[in-house]
């Protein structure tokens, strides 16, 4: 095998070890030797790839975000109404709570707190996800032709993003105590949303039916 890919796979599998701890031990619980023995290498290995076990799990969070954020971007992106999106990102949510990934996410953020050389990663993360949401909610206004003035994308991203984790701690802390009557309440508003838009084109069609029709048709429906 050559050297460059004997490292890579080094430094894979230290991040597949990270990212099963976090999960299940969590960042006060990891050690330099804990992770060592989790991916089955020498403890220097950790240091000599990452520097340091801190980088490791920012690359943990790195490396699943990237993954993650392609998968919203292309569900996004796709064709269909955006309440269709919106649930679908719901379902996501469960999924990544399933993987671990909202742990890992959270523990992170926690670790950082205290570490103010960490912040800046975790906020370039905050940011990626954020900018996920901008560009979905404001393909959603358009769709339903609401005004950006009056539902600012960035407001709406900013609640979106806050409740999501909230959603997220309080799920990991085994609370789920009016969750599923909050979605309920904005999937109907997203629907009323969705017949409203169905409406204005159907209008809209009669409009142009009418203007395209020969003056006499017009005269005998008056």
């Amino acid at each position: 095998m050559a050297v460059a890919a004997r490292r890579n796979e080094t430094a894979e599998s230290l991040l597949d070890a990270a990212e099963r701890l976090l999960v299940t031990v969590g960042h006060a619980g990891l050690t330099t030797r804990r992770l060592a023995a989790e991916a089955r290498i020498n403890a220097g290995l950790v240091h000599y790839y990452f520097g340091s076990v801190e980088e490791v799990f920012l690359q943990v969070l790195d490396r699943f975000t990237d993954r993650l954020i392609a998968r919203q971007r292309a569900m996004y992106a796709a064709e269909g109404p955006f309440l269709e999106k919106w649930q679908t990102a719901w379902r996501f949510q469960e999924e990544d709570l399933a993987s671990g990934y909202n742990k890992i996410w959270l523990e992170l953020q926690a670790m950082a707190w205290n570490r103010p050389e960490l912040r800046a990663r975790v906020a370039r993360v905050n940011g990626e996800w954020r900018a996920v949401l901008r560009e979905a909610f404001a393909r959603a206004l358009r769709e339903y032709g609401l005004d950006e003035r009056a539902w600012p994308v960035d407001v709406l991203s900013a609640l979106v993003m806050t409740m999501g984790q909230g959603y997220q701690l309080e799920r990991l802390s085994g609370i789920d105590a009016g969750h599923a009557a909050l979605l309920d309440w904005i999937e109907q508003w997203l629907a009323s949303c969705e017949k409203g838009k169905r409406n204005h084109g159907a209008r809209t069609e009669q409009t142009r039916a009418r203007g395209s029709a020969p003056r006499s048709a017009r005269r005998r429906r008056r």
